[in-house]
């Protein structure tokens, strides 16, 4: 009995792309919103909010904080309080600050919370979470690697590796040759 190699390729090929799929579409993804963070923040949107109250009329930190927590319906302290100048206070929570004009109670309420699903596919994509994942992403390394050999023995003949695949190899190849090398000598 022989051995079928072509028939495993193309099993092991088909299923291991199978698996991979979720796993191809949140490195795809989130690839395409890294790649361009010069752009705009992949992780975070930014939400700047005016709100209008009454003017401030404390002027020590535990008052301000009060009057503010009144003012502006806050349950909690904040973490952190800074006065940057004498008519301006700020306040701290957690991914809120709120920015204070005392003496005309305009409030610039500054928040930033995640994208939702595209924060958790950069946490993946980026193994920002270590542990049980490094060696997820390495499977799947492997598994595109793996896909990446098997593919070039998909087909055979005229459309296979040893007809016009050996050109689509060679451009495949090219190209981040040609990127390298004009990086490395400009």
């Amino acid at each position: 009995m022989d051995f079928n190699w072509r028939a495993w390729n193309k099993i092991l090929h088909r299923d291991i792309g199978y698996l991979s799929v979720a796993t191809v579409f949140i490195y795809g993804i989130s690839g395409l919103a890294v790649n361009h963070i010069a752009d705009w923040n992949p992780n975070y949107t930014r939400q700047k909010v005016i709100i209008s109250v009454e003017p401030f009329t404390s002027i020590g930190k535990e008052e301000i904080i009060a009057e503010a927590k009144t003012k502006l319906q806050l349950a909690e302290d904040p973490q952190n309080y800074f006065r940057p100048d004498s008519s301006t206070a700020q306040l701290f929570y957690q991914g809120i600050t709120y920015s204070i004009d005392l003496p005309t109670g305009n409030v610039l309420k500054e928040a930033s919370p995640t994208r939702p699903v595209l924060f958790e596919m950069n946490q993946l994509h980026l193994n920002a979470t270590k542990g049980f994942w490094t060696y997820i992403a390495d499977l799947f390394a492997v598994a595109l690697i793996f896909m990446g050999i098997t593919g070039l023995f998909m087909l055979r003949g005229k459309t296979g590796l040893s007809g016009r695949g050996k050109w689509f190899v060679g451009f495949g190849v090219c190209i981040p040759l040609m990127y390298w090398i004009l990086y490395l000598y400009s």
